[in-house]
């Protein structure tokens, strides 16, 4: 036996020895036949050290890099770009990150526990479920369509209304920075934190229908209401090429300065949960039977996490 696993391993080892001369000779051959390479183009003159400093001082004002660099007139920098330029900030990605992990711990467990403590005690179990539902079921549209139909730039689907799908599945969004929205920020970092304002919207919603909504018509209520209120009111708002974007949008018929989401978090969830109301109408029971709150200690909880969440 062990005569044959040598003879094997021999035989093994003339193999690999050569198929690796074989393709060392087919590179050879096919380097030899490749065309000359084209001259490099001349390398640009190093910035100067005030435009290099000005980079620096752009990170500390979270300002435009570039704006200090000289252009010719189609745009091309006539100088070589600081290192500073095109690299996401250590600082502005750190925070970022924390404001993140604040804006979710709003919904899970602030939300959760500030409405599971305001309703009855056999009804806490299906709130909680509902918010960790909405959460999942936001995530997964966020990552197929939604981000890319708020702040995809380029020809939107419905003009200043609804973007298109250049980033669908996130494709592109990586760690470069997205101009468009942030000089010093990582792309995937600011889809992210974004993310949170789209989980916590819908989830708003519960605390108006709370006790009289199944759970699967929960979903597929947030499912339409994403796509047809929220991801269109968002881009009209916050997308680069917004029809209410008066950040960003020079040419927005409506300016509105929506930096905390009063527009696209808190007016579009309260009016839709106003008319969701209307239409349930009251609660089995209402006005019959006493419908005390379950816990007011869990409700303060969940406001306090309120509370501390709205630092992200």
């Amino acid at each position: 036996m062990k005569k044959y696993f040598l003879t094997f391993a021999l035989v093994a080892g003339a193999m690999v020895g050569a198929l690796t001369v074989r393709a060392d000779d087919t590179n050879a051959v096919a380097a030899a036949a490749a065309p000359a390479a084209a001259p490099a183009a001349p390398a640009l003159p190093a910035a100067s050290l005030d435009q290099r400093i000005a980079a620096l001082e752009a990170y500390i004002g979270n300002g435009d890099p570039t704006a200090t660099l000289t252009k010719d007139t189609n745009g091309a920098f006539t100088v070589a770009s600081p290192s500073t330029v095109g690299v996401a900030g250590p600082g502005h990605n750190a925070w970022m990150m924390t404001s993140t992990a604040l804006v979710l711990f709003m919904t899970l467990p602030g939300l959760a526990l500030f409405y599971g403590g305001l309703v009855r005690k056999k009804n806490i179990l299906s709130v909680i479920a509902q918010c960790f539902a909405i959460t999942g079921l936001v995530t997964i549209l966020w990552v197929v369509c939604g981000y890319s139909f708020i702040f995809a730039d380029g020809t939107d689907i419905i003009a200043g209304v609804l973007g298109n799908l250049k980033f669908k599945f996130l494709e592109g969004v990586n760690s470069a920075t997205n101009t468009n929205y942030a000089y010093w920020v990582s792309h995937n970092v600011f889809a992210m934190f974004q993310m949170m304002f789209a989980i916590i919207t819908p989830a708003l919603i519960l605390g108006a229908i709370a006790e009289r909504m199944k759970f699967a018509a929960i979903l597929v209520f947030v499912g339409l209401w994403m796509l047809v209120v929220y991801f269109p009111l968002a881009h009209m708002v916050w997308g680069i090429n917004g029809v209410m974007n008066g950040v960003w949008n020079a040419g927005a018929k409506i300016h509105a300065i929506d930096f905390a989401g009063g527009t696209v978090v808190h007016m579009s969830s309260g009016w839709s949960a106003l008319v969701l109301c209307l239409i349930l109408g009251k609660r089995l029971g209402f006005g019959k039977e006493s419908m005390p709150p379950h816990s007011m200690v869990m409700c303060f909880i969940g406001t306090a996490m309120l509370w501390v969440g709205w630092y992200g």
